[in-house]
């Protein structure tokens, strides 16, 4: 091969290897600005010169992935899968997975999660597949809900546990002793288990739940055991557990062992009368920790009758009406399991809550929770600290506004034996609001897209700016960092990092300015750059042509003309030279790109001809005022009569 073939060979390669290092460079660049859809463009042309590195097929997938495009996704997730088999990251298994199961592949979708395991033995999401073996870690880092847990002041060194909320007042049960009341039950040397209410209220300044001074609820309270009051909307029925005692004599089973009892009581004429033990307990088996659902027609309770899954299980009848009741149904395996599941109450959007420690917990019994929907449960959900803990807890109720609660523990660092703790509901929401304006006329734009962009990336929340230019995102989780995106055709895209607080309706004013591409005759991009003494296409001007390309394929009819020009340094006709082959390079780049070579009118260098300034070569200039004169125009020719300019 002759020398002179050789050097063209080299210059060849150079030229490839150069071109994709200037196309991922952008392609990263607009990854990195989350222009998903753009990255994924520029990606793609890279993938067709024959690129199918990690990096460019990972990022594709993602590219599609984070613009909800799960079929693209999907496609480049399995090309990355198929030629990196070993070396595909946990992040992208997982999003593999999970666009298989969007894309309604659920086996597929197990499969590829269950490959998660070779990469990590004790994430967690493959264990949430096999029996959710590694719940500890999910169980301890649940997202902040239940804040300010506080031990109660009314607690005492007995048992003190609840409730129901009625009409703001907690309904809890509590051994300590009362001159009416000193009676111990031999199980754990306190006395008896008497019935209490007591008024809750927040107190602001310390941004806790409290309790007013209890007083006994005597109207239901004997000299055995009465706990788990609750009371019917309306206010006229109430169910207890009270003790197997007709109000002279305790009644025993066969074995002399004395069962808890369900017993109601109506309010009549002002004071709670008529109470009688509800027509399906029995002597031989406990029933008690009456709840009532959403809308009072079914009454849950918990019984260890010899039917059951477990040592104590939760049924639930149907509340007939006139003191009658329907069929007793267990709530099935979804919720009862072989050991004790106990103290049901749902709450006003009818989820169920329960302990247990039957199901996956952090210690003895544990706070669940359970979707009723249309009489079936959904899987029960682990609350998490800091409700559950090491030891007991139990007792969960939230009032009506589901803003505030109650739960009982046993847990360390408690007054007694089991203590109430209130907490309040963290519903901390705010607002990410502002307007985007054109940044040289200061005029608002409408239609533009603002995207919500969250840590990782992902897309939360997209809009269309309003004839005033406002955009408002409503209700975004507090203590998040975010990005704010703003794009429009023919403008370039904009973006500002802002941060929500931790101030419950907060407005987070974020304001942007987009700047349009389009002023009167021309398409205006920053400076095109060139290497001295060179024109070849650079990275960072590549990246400034990209708006061009995505202004003549939003406008298919348009037509421009190129001009370059450089300063007064060289000889008149080397610049002339010089610049025609750098607005040549511009041209055929944009061709490059899927532009139709007729639609680029002329690509003419007009070196030094045309000067901005004084600097000619009599002059001494500075190197700034030098770079005023090496600029490009884009022209627009033809199709640019409907393109409004910015200054409009």
């Amino acid at each position: 091969m002759s020398t002179r073939k050789i050097i063209i060979v080299i210059v060849i390669l150079c030229s490839t290897v150069q071109t994709y290092a200037q196309k991922k460079y952008a392609a990263d660049r607009y990854f990195k600005e989350f222009a998903y859809k753009k990255s994924a463009e520029l990606y793609e042309a890279i993938y067709k010169k024959g690129d199918e590195t990690y990096l460019t097929l990972s990022r594709l997938g993602d590219s599609y992935y984070y613009n909800v495009e799960f079929q693209k996704a999907e496609k480049w997730y399995a090309l990355l899968m198929e030629k990196y088999p070993d070396d595909a990251t946990s992040n992208h298994i997982f999003r593999y997975a999970q666009t298989l199961k969007s894309n309604g592949d659920i086996e597929a979708s197990d499969k590829w999660l269950l490959k998660l395991k070779s990469k990590n033995a004790d994430d967690t999401r493959v264990k949430y597949l096999e029996e959710n073996k590694e719940y500890f870690s999910e169980y301890t880092n649940k997202e902040k809900t239940f804040i300010n847990i506080h031990n109660l002041s009314v607690n005492t060194e007995y048992s003190d546990f609840g409730g129901f909320i009625y009409e703001d007042h907690l309904y809890f049960a509590s051994t300590k002793p009362s001159p009416e009341n000193e009676k111990l039950y031999k199980w754990n040397n306190q006395p008896f288990l008497d019935v209490y209410k007591a008024k809750n209220k927040v107190i602001d300044e310390k941004k806790i739940l409290e309790l007013e001074k209890p007083e006994k609820f005597d109207v239901i309270n004997t000299k055995y055991h009465e706990s788990n009051a609750v009371i019917t909307k309306d206010g006229l029925t109430m169910y207890f557990t009270r003790d197997n005692y007709d109000g002279k004599k305790l009644e025993s089973d066969d074995d002399g062992k004395i069962h808890l009892k369900i017993y109601s009581a109506q309010f009549l004429y002002g004071e709670w009368t008529n109470i009688k033990e509800l027509p399906f307990n029995s002597n031989e088996y406990s029933m008690g920790h009456p709840a009532l659902s959403a809308d009072d027609k079914t009454l849950y309770f918990v019984s260890d009758m010899p039917s059951g899954y477990g040592g104590t299980d939760i049924y639930k009848v149907a509340i007939l009406g006139k003191g009658k009741f329907g069929e007793i149904e267990n709530l099935g395996k979804e919720i009862n399991t072989e050991s004790r599941e106990m103290f049901p109450f749902v709450d006003s959007n009818n989820t169920l809550y329960f302990s247990s420690d039957g199901h996956l917990g952090l210690g003895a019994l544990d706070i669940f929770e359970s979707k009723i929907n249309n009489g079936s449960y959904t899987k029960p959900v682990n609350l998490g600290t800091p409700v559950n803990g090491p030891r007991d807890d139990f007792g969960f109720v939230i009032n009506e506004e589901n803003t505030r609660g109650f739960f009982s523990s046993n847990r360390k660092g408690g007054k007694g034996d089991d203590d109430i703790y209130s907490f309040l509901i963290y519903k901390c929401k705010e607002d990410i609001e502002g307007v985007v304006t054109e940044k040289n006329t200061n005029k608002p734009l409408a239609n533009v897209s603002v995207r919500l962009i969250n840590e990782d990336g992902e897309p939360v929340a997209e809009q269309k700016t309003k004839q005033d230019g406002s955009y408002f995102f409503k209700r975004i989780d507090c203590e998040k960092n975010y990005t704010v995106v703003a794009s429009k055709d023919d403008y370039k895209s904009s973006q500002e990092e802002t941060a929500t607080q931790d101030v419950d309706k907060k407005v987070i004013q974020t304001d942007l300015q987009l700047e349009s591409l389009i002023i009167e005759d021309q398409i205006v991009i920053n400076p095109i750059f060139f290497d001295f003494d060179l024109y070849n296409i650079r990275e960072d001007a590549e990246y400034e042509l990209e708006h061009i390309v995505s202004v003549m394929k939003n406008h298919p009819e348009m037509v421009i003309k190129i001009e370059s020009h450089t300063d007064s340094r060289g000889t008149k006709a080397y610049n002339r030279t010089l610049s025609d082959n750098r607005a040549k390079s511009t041209r055929d780049y944009i061709i490059s790109r899927g532009i139709a070579a007729n639609r680029i009118e002329s690509a003419i260098g007009y070196g030094e001809d045309q000067l901005l300034n004084n600097c000619d070569d009599s002059s001494k200039c500075s190197e700034e005022e030098h770079q005023k004169n090496r600029r490009s125009y884009f022209y627009i020719v033809k199709g640019g009569k409907n393109v409004k300019s910015s200054n409009e």
